[in-house]
Order: C-alpha cells, then sequence, then structure tokens
C-alpha cells in the first residue's frame, strides 16, 4: 500500500445556510458561534471560521433569494462583473470566494464542510469532485467507522475544478455534507444531531493529521454521479404526469436494475426502468429539484484504494 505525506490543514470553514431553508446547518453554525462566543477561540483543537452562507435566505427560510448560490462557484460566476442588476447569490458567491479562497488558488482555505439537508433518504453523504483527494476521502473513511447509526457514503461529481458550482469548490479539498431525510424549513432532532457528529468527527480527524497520526490506508466504496433522470411530463403543459414509484421513494443508493419500477403515473400505470446498466438512484423525489426537472439521478458504484496518509513534515 502507498505511503503519502500531505500538508497539514491549517484553515478549515463550517458553512450553513448556502440553501436558507435546510436548516441543520444554520442551527450547527449557530451552536459552534455560541459555543467560540462561551469558550473562546480554544473551544476547538484547530481553527475553524464558521459561516452563514446566504443570510438573506435564511433570514427568510427560502432556498435562495435570486438564484440557486450552490451553482454559483464555477470560475467564470466568481469572475463575472457585478453590476446593479447581479443576482444577491451571485454577489455573495463573490465576497464567500473572497473570504475563503480564492478558489484553485493557494491562498484557499484548507477545507470547507458545506452543510445541507436533503428531503432524500440519503443518510449521510459526503459530496467531492474528484477520485483523488486523499484527505476527503479519509475523513469520508473516519465517518464511516465512527458513525453507526445511518451509511456514510461517498459520492464524486468528476467535473473540472473550475466547472465545480459548489462553495465546498472554493476550498482546497472540501466536501458538501448531505444529511437527510428532513423536510425545508423544518429542523429534526436526530437529523441536526448527525450532522453535527459529522463535523466534529471532521475537525477531530484534522486535529489527529495535523498531530502526526499515520491513517491507514484500503478500499473506500464510492458512487459516480452519471446523470439525471426528469419525471414522467406532458409533452404540451409540461407539467407532471407521475410521481415516484413506492417500490423506489426512500430507497437511495440501491440498486437499480432493468425492469424495477421508476415511476407511477397518476392513471394507474407504472414506469419501469428500461436500461441494461445496473445503476444506483440518488436525490430521490428531492423538493428542491421539482424546479430543476429532476426527479433523481444515478450513480455507478466504484471501489476506490487510497493510500496510508501522515502529514507532512517541516
Amino acid at each position: 500500500m502507498a505511503f503519502v505525506f500531505l500538508p497539514a490543514l491549517a484553515r478549515m470553514a463550517v458553512c450553513g445556510g448556502t440553501h436558507g431553508n435546510e436548516l441543520s446547518g444554520v442551527y450547527v453554525v449557530q451552536e459552534m458561534e455560541r459555543q467560540r462566543k462561551e469558550k473562546g477561540e480554544g473551544v476547538w483543537p484547530i481553527p475553524v471560521t464558521t459561516v452563514l452562507s446566504n443570510p438573506r435566505a435564511v433570514k427568510e427560510c427560502r432556498r435562495y433569494i435570486d438564484t440557486d448560490m450552490n451553482r454559483c462557484f464555477t470560475r467564470d460566476t466568481l469572475s463575472c462583473p457585478i453590476t446593479d442588476s447581479s443576482p444577491y447569490e451571485v454577489r455573495r458567491a463573490q465576497e464567500l470566494n473572497n473570504l475563503l479562497g480564492l478558489k484553485e488558488s493557494t491562498d484557499a482555505t484548507d477545507m470547507i464542510c458545506d452543510l445541507h439537508n436533503t428531503t432524500s433518504n440519503m443518510g449521510v453523504t459526503l459530496i467531492h469532485y474528484t477520485t483523488s483527494d486523499w484527505v476527503t476521502l479519509h475523513i469520508c473513511k473516519y465517518l464511516q467507522t465512527k458513525i453507526t447509526n445511518v451509511p456514510v457514503r461517498v459520492l464524486v461529481l468528476d467535473f473540472p475544478i473550475c466547472d465545480a458550482y459548489n462553495l465546498e469548490s472554493v476550498s482546497k479539498h472540501g466536501f458538501t455534507l448531505e444529511v437527510g431525510p428532513q423536510p425545508h424549513g423544518v429542523i429534526r432532532a436526530d437529523i441536526y444531531n448527525i450532522m453535527k457528529e459529522a463535523v466534529d468527527l471532521t475537525i477531530d480527524w484534522i486535529h489527529k493529521f495535523n498531530s502526526g497520526m499515520v491513517f491507514e490506508g484500503g478500499d473506500v466504496e464510492a458512487f459516480k454521479f452519471i446523470k439525471s433522470v426528469d419525471y414522467p411530463r406532458d409533452p404540451e403543459t409540461r407539467s407532471l404526469t407521475a410521481a415516484i414509484h413506492p417500490q423506489l421513494q426512500d430507497r437511495d443508493f440501491s440498486l437499480l436494475k432493468q425492469g424495477d419500477p421508476l415511476f407511477y403515473t397518476f392513471s394507474g400505470e407504472t414506469v419501469k426502468y428500461e436500461e441494461e446498466e445496473t445503476l444506483h438512484p440518488f436525490f430521490i423525489n428531492e423538493a428542491a429539484y421539482y424546479e430543476k426537472g429532476i426527479a433523481f439521478h444515478l450513480a455507478k458504484k466504484l471501489t476506490l484504494t487510497i493510500p496510508t496518509v501522515q502529514v507532512q513534515k517541516d
């Protein structure tokens, strides 16, 4: 097994409220800020910046004000000129890039943990952009060993970093932490606690890594995004003609085989999966994706072999 020395992680940011109605991240950030105020900067073993990403949307308990901010962190959007007509979220994305980036620069924050909720039954899912970020994959492996009451999965979008549109792509490493199911605009104690535990364990891993602990390599199961699937629609009105089939609902990351039910039409018929390739659906019936024309995404399961890692000595 390969052995890799990696630089210490000096700067970490925990961001919540990128979508203003995904409340676990909002309250995790607020609780961390309360702990800092009560106990001082030494409350965590590493320096942590806490950020309420989209404060206007949080105040109104809306996903966004003008446009989805978690699609605003591509290189092109971050470098576009700001005018009087620029969407609020584009302005805020550039502010966050200046605070936590600059994206693709040596000065960027080492690790961003961007907190999200989903209405889908995703458990704990770490989303990032590469199959070779050993830091992120080791954190996922660590969370998988420590969080035992819900599944912990890693999802790879595999875009070029310049085209990566999520907030976490501003940092050198980083991941989006999706925890669900939880309705938007609602806070559930069990989902909050799982998210808080995942954040605390991430801080714990970084501290141990910076302190010189050796993390053994091995295999990590991952899912690679393949494509999106829309609902059946009326060709003229574009309105839905079917809902997610009851046998698919809540079965995120299950194996989808040819002939399995996908949708149940409002006239009482079953629409089945017709492709030969077996894939894994996720973000099934996500409430926020109705406007995007997405019923679910499909992914392919991978096994990633990661090396043993240790912090690089000065």
